[in-house]
């Protein structure tokens, strides 16, 4: 018998340790529980280096207290325990790290912003918390035979959402293009969080001249403060810039001379 591992994520103890005793009733179950993001990222983790991944995440929606959509969703990465991370944010991080896994999100009430969001995010599945176990049980299967599942009464409202963030992304990406490279350099840093003068060290540029990269940013996309070029650069698939110091094929300015 083919066996299904799934990790239940969910900050309610009870509801997930309750979840994951009943889907364990099941002869080709094996079930966790996790109570944070970090502590699913690191089960996920050691799951995999013991070569036994799991095949499917049930993610609370509500994780971390935190409602999606109100700030750019960022790739996760490993974090204490005191950290939080939204369920929309644990669905982008597992999918960049083991695509293999498919996600279904837990919801409290239907919502086809949110389920768009976690769609968009790399999620297969979309099922409210008072679904009965067999309903779950369906979808955990189906996802695994590549189907996405949503409620019928959402379906209408998340196309509808889909289809407003492939316009906005795709106006999105026309305001990027029209910047420079540097330009984009520096915008890849503010997607960071660097301010003018990490961006400065980073990119061997003086303040001043950061200063008004930064304001050619925001012009040429027609914002008018670093969040709303952060929120615009993340709709286009801007990513942050590597930390890690420049990367290869950077152009340097050093002493106002390109390098």
């Amino acid at each position: 018998m083919v066996r299904i591992r799934v990790l239940v994520v969910d900050d309610h103890r009870i509801f997930a340790e309750s979840l994951a005793a009943a889907l364990a009733a099941e002869p080709d179950v094996d079930v966790l529980a996790a109570g944070s993001g970090p502590a699913a990222l690191r089960c996920l983790e050691r799951a995999a280096s013991e070569g036994r991944r799991f095949d499917v995440l049930l993610v609370d929606a509500d994780l971390g207290g935190h409602v999606p959509g109100t700030r750019p969703a960022a790739p996760v990465r490993s974090g204490d325990e005191d950290g939080l991370v939204d369920g929309i944010s644990l669905v982008t991080g597992v999918r960049s790290a083991q695509p293999g896994v498919r996600i279904v999100v837990l919801a409290e009430k239907d919502d086809p912003r949110r389920a768009a969001l976690a769609l968009g995010a790399g999620a297969s599945g979309w099922v409210a918390k008072d679904c009965s176990l067999s309903r779950l049980l369906s979808v955990i299967r189906g996802v695994l035979r590549d189907e996405t599942h949503l409620p019928p009464a959402l379906l209408t409202g998340v196309l509808r959402e889909l289809t407003a963030a492939r316009k906005h992304r795709s106006e999105s990406e026309l305001l990027v293009e029209s910047l420079t490279p540097r330009e984009r350099e520096v915008l890849r840093c503010m997607v960071a969080g660097l301010g003018r003068k990490a961006v400065a060290e980073r990119l061997y540029l003086s303040p001043h001249t950061v200063r008004t990269h930064m304001q050619n940013v925001l012009g040429k996309l027609g914002v008018h403060s670093t969040l709303a070029a952060v929120a615009l650069a993340r709709r286009a698939g801007v990513g942050p810039a590597d930390l890690d110091g420049p990367s290869a094929g950077d152009v340097v300015e050093r002493g106002g001379q390109l390098a």
